[in-house]
């Protein structure tokens, strides 16, 4: 179920844009800022609908296609919020709701005795490949963009990414542990 359009007669950003640089001064940040989070409400409640149907979040997702790419297709959870950015509680609420729907396995962490690790089960591949196939039908959501806008868009991004220090350059590197770039 997509969400219904608001269709207000104005936009509500740019008049708040308006009304802050009256107040405060330049508005070009907090306009960006403000746009980048309501475009993200925007894409997840559209990602969400359309992997409701196979029983998933876009979290949920994002964390059974990084099982997929794995060279195993087992990682340890610790592993999983680091490549995925989130705290450690939301991989293990994660992995918990997909364990409970049969997409992942925990095992013992061969290499830590203490650690956990999540496996992606043949009925997680499978749902991976079906909800992949609407993600991609819908082009997650962002069909009004030109290949060369979604590029542009990446690149913009990135900058902010670097900044924050998600990672230490533009070029990725080979994760030896894992065997892929992830």
């Amino acid at each position: 179920m997509q969400p219904k359009p608001l269709n207000l007669p104005f936009d509500p950003i740019d008049r708040a844009a308006e009304s802050w640089r009256a107040h405060f001064g330049p508005s070009g940040a907090m306009a960006a800022v403000t746009s980048i989070m309501r475009a993200h409400q925007i894409l997840l409640s559209q990602l969400d609908a359309l992997l409701k149907p196979y029983g998933l979040t876009f979290a949920r997702y994002e964390a059974l296609v990084l099982l997929t790419f794995s060279r195993t297709g087992a990682l340890p959870l610790s592993k999983i919020g680091e490549r995925l950015m989130v705290h450690p509680t939301s991989v293990t609420n994660t992995v918990d709701r997909l364990e409970k729907s049969g997409f992942v396995r925990r095992l013992p962490n061969p290499r830590d005795g203490r650690g956990v690790l999540a496996e992606i089960t043949e009925p997680g591949r499978d749902v991976v490949r079906r909800a992949t196939g609407d993600l991609m039908a819908a082009e997650f959501g962002l069909s009004m963009y030109a290949e060369d806008e979604l590029q542009a868009m990446f690149d913009q991004l990135r900058t902010l990414r670097v900044a924050a220090g998600d990672f230490a350059g533009p070029s990725m590197r080979q994760d030896e542990e894992h065997g892929g770039l992830l």
